[in-house]
């Protein structure tokens, strides 16, 4: 009986100190994002993180009462890099995909873009299906939802794939590239640059799914459903007090979310 209770006693001292680790009280939120892809995160000149993402980032950050501590990534790291528990989250755009959700959990969409094609003006590319692309060299972003659509799909096409999207942008402009995929939402910043007037969108917005996903969300460990949970609610709350419309129309002249 003696070792029966003893046995129940750590038993539930074990469940206890479960359920004490559970409810982790979150007053530092480290937050991973890539620092390259505008004009969602990117570096200014003073090497200071800036974009929508890191706008967003620290509204739901004041609004779960949090200190925001922001910490740059390559991305082709940036998933291995939360696991690893280098930061708690990642507000980078990147898209809900069912692969991803494997090895993390997301939180709810934060804005959703679909991807699209760009060319040179000057280009006579108008079908950009995979067989009228047959032969054209194609630039993407690596380890991306875009790259991950070109090589399922453009197998007879010559795929190059870039660390970061400004590369890409540099290769289509200075005329090594025949097109890119990209968000589009990202490709309309670029095209009012002075670089970016090169070029033009071509074909039809591209969504699927099975490529594209859901939308961005905010990717959170597995264990750390209490963090997803609280990212949720301050989202919502950010969207009905007019905090996120704000911030939208700061970048964007139409709603993404």
């Amino acid at each position: 009986m003696r070792l029966l209770a003893k046995i129940a006693a750590a038993a539930l001292a074990l469940g206890l100190a479960t359920g004490m680790a559970a409810a982790k009280e979150w007053k530092t939120v480290r937050i991973g994002t890539e620092g390259a892809y505008p004009p969602f995160n990117y570096k200014d000149a003073a090497g200071n993180l800036k974009g929508f993402d890191i706008d967003i980032a620290k509204a739901l950050c004041d609004r779960m009462k949090v200190k925001c501590i922001f910490v740059a990534q390559d991305w082709d790291g940036i998933i291995p890099g939360l696991l690893a528990k280098k930061y708690d989250a990642i507000v980078a755009s990147m898209s809900i995909t069912d692969e991803r959700k494997k090895k993390v959990d997301f939180t709810d969409p934060y804005y959703r873009s679909p991807a699209t094609f760009v060319v040179p003006k000057n280009s006579p590319i108008t079908d950009v299906s995979p067989k009228a692309m047959a032969g054209k060299t194609i630039g993407a972003q690596s380890s991306t939802i875009h790259a991950n659509y070109l090589e399922d799909n453009y197998k007879d096409s010559t795929i190059r794939l870039y660390k970061t999207q400004d590369e890409v942008n540099a290769d289509l402009a200075a005329g090594r590239l025949d097109a890119q995929l990209a968000d589009k939402l990202v490709l309309f910043e670029w095209l009012k640059t002075k670089d970016g007037q090169c070029c033009k969108f071509v074909g039809p917005a591209i969504t699927d799914p099975r490529w594209f996903g859901e939308g961005a969300g905010i990717a959170v460990r597995k264990e750390d459903k209490d963090l997803k949970e609280m990212f949720n609610k301050a989202l919502k709350e950010i969207v009905a007090d007019g905090t996120y419309e704000k911030i939208n129309k700061k970048y964007f002249p139409f709603s993404i979310y």
